[in-house]
C-alpha cells in the first residue's frame, strides 16, 4: 500500500536525520569536532544545528514548547553557538539530545494536521504565517543541505562516502578507479587556465 502524503515527507525528514548521524559513526572526537572549512564548519556543529532547526521548527513554530531547556536556541545565545560543540558537549550528549528533538518534532508531525497554521517569527510578518507541511518540506531541505556538507566533511576526513549505510549511491570503484577519475578531472580543469 503506498504512504499517505504524511509518511511520505516523514520519511524523508528521517532519512535526512540518519544520514547525519550517520557521519559521525566510527569517528575519533578530534575528528567529529575539528573545523574542516575556512568557517568553521564540523560534524559534531551540523548535528547541533540541526538540533536546534528542529526545536526552532517543530517545538517554536506551533506553540508546541521543547521541555528541555537548550541554551543555544535562546535569542541571547552567542552568535554561531549552534555551529560547533564544546567540551562539555560529547557526541552522546548531542546524539541522545538530537533523538529526544526530533521525537518532539515527530509528536508535533503526529498530532497536527498538514494544514495546521503556525507562525515563524524570525521569517517575518510577510512570510511567517505558515502550514506544517510547509515546514516540514523546509526543515527537510535544510537537514538534506547539511547531510550533503556531512558527506563533503567526511569524505575529507578518512575517504567514507554515500548517502546512506544500506545505500551508498556511489557508482562502483576502487582506489585506482577514483584516482583515475580525479586525474580526468582534473585534465579538464586544467584546459581553462
Amino acid at each position: 500500500m503506498p504512504m499517505t502524503e504524511k509518511e511520505a515527507l516523514q520519511t524523508y525528514l528521517q532519512r535526512s536525520r540518519d544520514a547525519l548521524l550517520w557521519k559521525l559513526e566510527g569517528l575519533s572526537e578530534y575528528d567529529i569536532r575539528r573545523p574542516l572549512t575556512p568557517t568553521g564548519t564540523n560534524l559534531l556543529g551540523l548535528v547541533k544545528h540541526a538540533i536546534g532547526v528542529e526545536i526552532g521548527y517543530f517545538a517554536f513554530t506551533f506553540d508546541r514548547p521543547y521541555p528541555e531547556h537548550v541554551p543555544w536556541t535562546e535569542e541571547d545565545a552567542e552568535n554561531n553557538s549552534d555551529m560547533w560543540a564544546t567540551a562539555d558537549e560529547s557526541r552522546e550528549f548531542m546524539v541522545d539530545l538530537y533523538k529526544r528533538v526530533w521525537a518532539h518534532a515527530d509528536a508535533t508531525i503526529n498530532d497536527l494536521p498538514l494544514d495546521a497554521p503556525g507562525f515563524v517569527p524570525w521569517w517575518g510578518p510577510e512570510r511567517g504565517q505558515v502550514v506544517l507541511h510547509q515546514i516540514i518540506v523546509h526543515t527537510t531541505a535544510d537537514l538534506q543541505r547539511h547531510a550533503g556538507h556531512a558527506d563533503i566533511l567526511r569524505e575529507l576526513i578518512d575517504g567514507t562516502v554515500g548517502m546512506r549505510v544500506d545505500a551508498p549511491n556511489m557508482p562502483p570503484g576502487d582506489e585506482s578507479y577514483w584516482t583515475s577519475y580525479r586525474a580526468k578531472l582534473q585534465d579538464v580543469a586544467e584546459s581553462f587556465k
